[in-house]
């Protein structure tokens, strides 16, 4: 049967800021183990992840206004073992170095797949793809096929399958079917910048500049200081109820408290959480099947009562329920966006209330665990953005991004972070981290 291999307007969007920005975020997963992995069954779950949702790439539309379609692509043809054993203490080094290395969701590869050995005879695994290909439960829908042995044909057809003359046709008729839902996007966008006027119009006034100078010649690329931390699932789930609070209250209270810590706080010391939510169905082929809502927290009450966290999340998701989140009305808008303006809003709305991410993946699959047939001692998930710079940070006002998931036996608890003026190192965060878990009651092992 013939699929349509368009990209969605929100898979549009990511690659349209990937290309105009000249970096994205990606999503990494790293596995732990106290021993060696079995690589024949690591090589059997790398052949199977080149199927599904990770086996295709980007194909540009002929058109400079028309959508982009998705061809079939199996992804790296071997895995990159390592040649040289590191001490565990280097695991967060060596997967900070495994995403500097090349991956593009329309050349390839847009995803890869590393092993490193470690003295003592433990091993970490580590799967990096493009946010452009897979969002997280797009990646972990991935991880349980290919550790389950299935190969998913997702109908695309091979890269090249259209002449040009018959890619300027079908993208042209393409985009006239698609003008009744862009004129739908224009009201949506102007009711949003209506909305959204006051906060924009502050950053404006900004300039979007650096909110700390920078001397001249000091911009460099960077991985943002990340670090990670593991709680016993018992202790997470008992300090969760000593609070009045759920598994998903205590990780946005956590947030809270490390965002005021950091200094990601309003003129009244309040924090503004900005909450993924996926929208993922069975048989979803998007990349980025998500929406969004936002949930204002005070950090000072955090530590000794989570009820009104636990409270103010329930409305916002089931208020997120009924109306949809308004900021995707303007997604069909996409394909009609210059990269100038891409790279101008980019600050803008990343300035707007000085939010702190926070992702809660929840209950893991048990196969998430098994990139090799038999499960890690620790898996973890971060979103990281390598390329960006110290100027875009700091224009940016800093950023905050903390992300959970959980197995059988651990709760992981990522932070990436960056501050203004601050001082950006993984021990400066570690201490920071560690601080945000003493006031939270938490024991933790932080990375």
């Amino acid at each position: 049967m013939a699929v349509d291999n368009t990209l969605a307007y929100i898979d549009q969007g990511s690659f349209l800021a990937l290309r105009a920005l000249g970096r994205g975020p990606l999503i990494q997963f790293t596995w732990i183990y106290d021993r060696a992995v079995d690589l024949d069954g690591l090589r059997r779950f790398h052949a199977n992840l080149g199927f599904g949702l990770l086996g295709r790439r980007i194909e540009r539309s002929a058109l400079p206004f028309g959508r982009d379609r998705w061809v079939a692509a199996p992804g790296p043809a071997t895995i990159e073992i390592a040649a040289e054993d590191r001490p565990r203490a280097e695991v967060w080094e060596w997967a900070d170095e495994r995403l500097r290395l090349p991956v593009d969701p329309q050349h390839g590869p847009s995803w890869h797949l590393g092993v490193q050995p470690l003295t003592g005879g433990g091993t970490a695994v580590t799967l990096i793809v493009s946010h452009s290909v897979g969002d997280a439960k797009a990646i972990i829908d991935a991880i349980v096929d290919a550790v389950g042995g299935v190969r998913r044909d997702l109908g695309y057809p091979s890269p090249g399958y259209r002449t040009r003359r018959q890619a300027v046709r079908e993208d042209g008729r393409r985009a006239l079917r698609d003008v009744p839902e862009m004129a739908k996007a224009v009201v949506a966008a102007a009711r949003v910048a209506r909305n959204e006027s006051e906060g924009l119009s502050t950053s404006v006034k900004s300039g979007g500049k650096p909110r700390a100078g920078r001397g001249a010649g000091a911009d460099t690329e960077v991985v943002v200081p990340n670090s990670v931390v593991f709680f016993d699932v018992e202790q997470w789930d008992r300090r969760a109820k000593e609070l009045g609070g759920s598994s998903n209250s205590l990780f946005v209270g956590l947030g809270a408290r490390l965002g005021q810590i950091l200094g990601r706080v309003d003129a009244d010391g309040m924090v503004r959480v900005s909450l993924p939510v996926s929208e993922r169905t069975p048989g979803d082929t998007r990349a980025n099947a998500l929406t969004a809502t936002t949930l204002t927290v005070d950090p000072s009450t955090v530590t000794t009562d989570l009820g009104r966290v636990r409270s103010d999340l329930k409305t916002a998701l089931t208020a997120l329920a009924d109306t949809p989140n308004e900021l995707l009305g303007p997604l069909a808008l996409v394909p009609l966006t210059p990269a100038f303006l891409v790279r101008r809003l980019e600050g803008l709305v990343q300035q707007v209330g000085n939010p702190i991410g926070c992702s809660n993946l929840g209950v893991l699959p048990p196969e998430t665990s098994r990139p090799d047939g038999t499960e890690a001692e620790h898996l973890t998930l971060r979103m990281l953005e390598p390329k960006i710079t110290t100027t875009v940070l700091d224009r940016m006002g800093g950023l905050l991004f903390v992300g959970s998931g959980r197995t059988d036996r651990h709760v992981s608890v990522t932070v990436g972070s960056w501050v203004v003026g601050g001082t950006n190192t993984r021990a400066a965060l570690r201490e920071a981290f560690a601080q945000a878990l003493a006031d939270m009651g938490l024991v933790g092992t932080v990375e």
